[in-house]
């Protein structure tokens, strides 16, 4: 229920989506006798989407998300194992598809041959609501993997999670970790904070390994404007939408934390 309800919301709850929505009403009412109205309505909506496509805001929103956890020395210590979040792969006409979080995977790669002896897991089942599932986000990282070398006998599919809370506790059923072994958690630097907060209420001690920046780490983060709306639209999106989904997994019991830290 959670799952369901949680893809509706956010659906009329993003601002990208709110000021679409609000300008395609604008742009019905304009014919009736509420037209005033309408203008202003529109005139609000592309307000909003001019502030999210070309200012500096979805990288200030980002920016602390991404700030949290810094990246550790991949080649510190032996590690047990890579746990891989699912965002970033799928299939498309029999092939593998990656999108703009591509960095989750090739980082996967880099670490497993960086640590020969580490297990390599991947969790990501398919989170749609209404179209069938002919593949699953496992069956594609399993293709890319084996197709970049890795060993099938080192990869671990969990292929039945939807969102980050099943990606932890599935996980943990599946793999047991042991007391004194190391885990790396590998994904986008802005997901990580409520990453670590379930992963720690499943009782699956990870350390974390974030990748995938959308922010340059320099002051300029909060002063440059944007020139690519796309981009900037999908950072905005992303940044609000995780912000959101701390409160939420805190509200909901899925984090003992409502900004996880090192």
């Amino acid at each position: 229920m959670f799952f369901v309800l949680s893809k509706i919301v956010w659906f009329f709850g993003s601002p990208v989506n709110c000021a679409i929505l609000a300008a395609g009403l604008a742009a019905v009412l304009a014919f009736t006798r509420f037209a005033r109205l309408a203008r202003w309505l529109g005139a609000v909506a592309m307000a909003v989407l001019v502030l999210l496509a070309f200012s500096p805001l979805p990288r200030a929103v980002i920016r602390p998300l991404e700030d949290r956890f810094p990246q550790q020395d991949a080649a510190k210590g032996p590690v047990t194992g890579i746990v891989v979040l699912g965002g970033a792969v799928g299939m498309a006409r029999g092939d593998v598809v990656l999108n703009a979080s591509a960095s989750r995977m090739t980082k996967a790669v880099e670490l497993a041959r960086l640590h020969p002896q580490a297990k390599v897991v991947f969790t990501g089942g398919a989170a749609n609501l209404v179209s069938a599932v002919q593949y699953t986000e496992a069956d594609g990282a399993r293709r890319l993997f084996e197709g970049l070398g890795l060993d099938p006998a080192r990869l671990v599919m969990e292929d039945k999670s939807r969102n980050t809370w099943e990606n932890a506790t599935f996980t943990r059923r599946l793999v047991e970790p042991k007391p004194g072994e190391r885990w790396l958690l590998v994904t986008s630097a802005w997901h990580m904070p409520r990453a670590i907060g379930v992963f720690r209420k499943a009782g699956f001690p990870i350390e974390a390994f974030p990748v995938d920046y959308w922010s340059r780490g320099k002051p300029d983060d909060f002063l440059r404007p944007n020139s690519r709306a796309p981009r900037a639209l999908e950072i905005a999106d992303n940044g609000f939408k995780e912000w959101v989904g701390l409160l939420a997994y805190r509200l909901a019991g899925y984090s003992d934390e409502l900004f996880p830290k090192p």
